[in-house]
């Protein structure tokens, strides 16, 4: 089995997604063999009110939710949020949410972040954070969104011990306290594999020796990427396979208390 806890459906802004509803989804997951995935709403990075595209995910997910995971998009700067995510989580049935401070304008360590992560905590929701959405050398000339600083991903996990993280699209963990052994951080946090590298500087190994295998979980940023690059590095990644197993499905499972 594999659990892929990075995907995405409807628009984006910038650029035409291919495999963005759930039909072409779920064709392209088939034709690589993920079984489940974990999906938000592309559109609802740009959208001014974030709530729009998680019900347009719950109509495109709905019918197919043994095998899609909707996450909410949530902005805390924008006013009704708490609101958001009670229909979100009671309503909906999400039991995790996304969180993109660069794209909306906030810090991780603003009040209204720390209030929104709080009250996700007390629900048991999920936290993912994308480091970033595309590749900065891909961005349309209308914005120029920063990837998420790793040092204000040290600071949240500190300041939340008891929330649960997922970060997503990251790299370079292992220059920071994030894929440090022994960083003195809490172990609240998962990395997803989508942009660390198995050959070469081998940041997937490193991190799999510095933090342990229950740590790393597989995704691949679907449709925004080829799902391949994440799948070749499991076959490529050299590990026991048991330590694969729990990368593919079993790590995610635990986090996303399927």
């Amino acid at each position: 089995m594999i659990i892929d806890v990075n995907a995405y459906l409807g628009p984006f802004a910038f650029r035409r997604l291919r495999h963005n509803t759930a039909a072409s989804l779920l064709a392209l997951m088939d034709a690589k063999g993920i079984d489940k995935a974990v999906v938000s709403s592309a559109a609802a990075i740009t959208y001014r009110n974030a709530q729009a595209g998680n019900e347009e995910l719950m109509e495109e997910a709905c019918r197919h939710r043994d095998r899609l995971i909707p996450f909410a998009v949530l902005n805390p700067f924008y006013a009704g949020w708490q609101d958001d995510l009670k229909i979100c989580h009671e309503e909906f049935g999400m039991t995790g949410l996304r969180l993109y401070p660069k794209w909306h304008n906030y810090g991780l360590s603003d009040a209204c972040c720390a209030e929104l992560i709080a009250a996700a905590t007390e629900r048991n929701v999920v936290i993912s954070i994308p480091l970033r959405v595309e590749d900065n050398r891909q961005r349309s000339w209308l914005l120029n969104v920063p990837d998420v600083p790793q040092a204000e991903i040290v600071a949240l996990v500190k300041a939340h011990p008891q929330a649960r993280f997922l970060l997503l699209n990251g790299a370079g963990y292992v220059s920071s306290a994030l894929g440090r052994k022994d960083n003195g951080l809490p172990p609240n946090y998962a990395i997803e594999i989508s942009r660390l590298t198995a050959v070469l500087a081998n940041e997937l190994g490193q991190l799999l020796t510095n933090l342990g295998p229950d740590r790393l979980v597989f995704g691949t940023g679907m449709p925004f990427n080829y799902p391949d690059p994440a799948l070749v590095k499991l076959e490529v990644l050299d590990t026991p396979e048991p330590d694969k197993e729990r990368i593919r499905h079993q790590n995610a499972a635990t986090w996303l208390r399927l």
